[in-house]
């Protein structure tokens, strides 16, 4: 904990300060003072009221969103009576004994898991590992999402177990599928099984079996019946079936990030124009389409832009029906750019 000062000696905040990082500071307080329990137990608490007004039918949310919630470095995840906890920088780990003291407070989970295998700690220096901190964890925690019950692993899935961001572009998604739906990049079926209650069929594709054995298990719990998953590379499933003149009523693409950094957004764009574009190929009119991008690097209007190039390319004429971001318990710092990354975009094949 470092107190920060402008060129003049004129005290601005209190801060983390990292050795390693390309983000030295991390502001903590706009006051000079300690950062200790005290100011831990005041910021969660304030964080789990914000979530006590946002968030509603659902036991699993994101309880800490970092700078969002004035904690920089780090995340809370709440999976029914678990938490999962990220500290993503140099600070916040030295301070995880204090964090999960007062989470014990404020929660009284059952159980602490840290998930702190994040690629980005090596740019602080810190190892990657998971560990159970406190009580007993399961290998699987059974959780509520908008009516639906998912199997979750906090200890290795993806993030801190699942995609939480998206829970209510699920049921947005949800509000215009119909037909025959195809729900790319799937990982536990977050999008295919909401999709399926509005849907004659549901195919749903990820590149990983582990994920997809998971997603089964999600749709053998809430008793549907009507999605099929299939193991495959989402590009190569696309480019076939556009080449077999396969269509779809509902396309759903929802990849993971394409540009990790700035220098990748270029990369990016192409990457994201092929999938739109294959897509697109698969829809006639009144064909939905739901695209989403979690690359804070890529703006929603580049997005848009993205989108707009393959519509011309496919010859399909796109009306916008909702634009879209990440749940509300993932907030959005107006001046803080970065706390935006998650775009979903809802269009139909005019």
């Amino acid at each position: 904990m470092v107190t920060v000062a402008d060129p003049r000696g004129r005290p601005l905040g209190t801060a983390h300060y990292s050795d390693t990082s390309q983000i030295s500071l991390r502001l903590l307080s706009e006051r000079i003072e300690p950062v200790d329990r005290s100011f831990f137990a005041g910021r969660l608490k304030a964080a789990a009221e914000f979530r006590q007004r946002v968030v509603h039918d659902t036991s699993a949310y994101r309880l800490v969103h970092g700078e969002a919630d004035g904690l920089p470095g780090l995340v809370v995840d709440r999976y029914g009576d678990f938490l999962a906890v990220q500290t993503l920088d140099q600070g916040m780990n030295r301070s995880l004994h204090d964090i999960v003291a007062c989470l014990g407070d404020l929660c009284a989970p059952s159980g602490i898991v840290a998930r702190n295998d994040a690629a980005v700690r090596a740019r602080e220096s810190l190892p990657r590992e998971s560990a159970v901190l406190t009580g007993n964890v399961p290998d699987r925690v059974s959780v509520c999402l908008n009516g639906l019950t998912f199997l979750v692993d906090i200890l290795r899935g993806q993030k801190t177990g699942f995609f939480l961001d998206q829970r209510e572009n699920y049921s947005a998604a949800a509000r215009y599928a119909r037909g025959h739906a195809l729900d790319c990049f799937t990982f536990e079926g977050g999008f295919a099984l909401h999709l399926a209650g509005g849907c004659k069929s549901v195919e749903a594709v990820d590149s990983s079996e582990h994920a997809l054995c998971l997603a089964r298990e999600n749709a053998g719990l809430n008793e549907i019946g009507n999605v099929e998953f299939r193991q495959a590379d989402v590009f190569d499933l696309l480019a076939g079936y556009s080449a077999a003149g396969r269509r779809f009523d509902t396309v759903v693409l929802d990849p993971p990030g394409f540009a990790k950094s700035r220098s990748a957004v270029e990369g990016a764009a192409r990457g994201y124009k092929d999938l739109n574009l294959r897509a697109l190929r698969l829809l006639g009119t009144g064909g939905v389409l739901v695209t989403c991008s979690c690359s804070h690097h890529v703006s929603e209007a580049m997005l848009l832009e993205i989108v707009a190039s393959a519509s011309l390319d496919a010859g399909r004429k796109l009306r916008v029906l909702e634009r879209r971001t990440q749940a509300l318990d993932h907030p959005i710092l107006l001046t803080v750019p970065e706390t935006h990354y998650l775009k979903c975009v809802i269009l139909e094949v005019a």
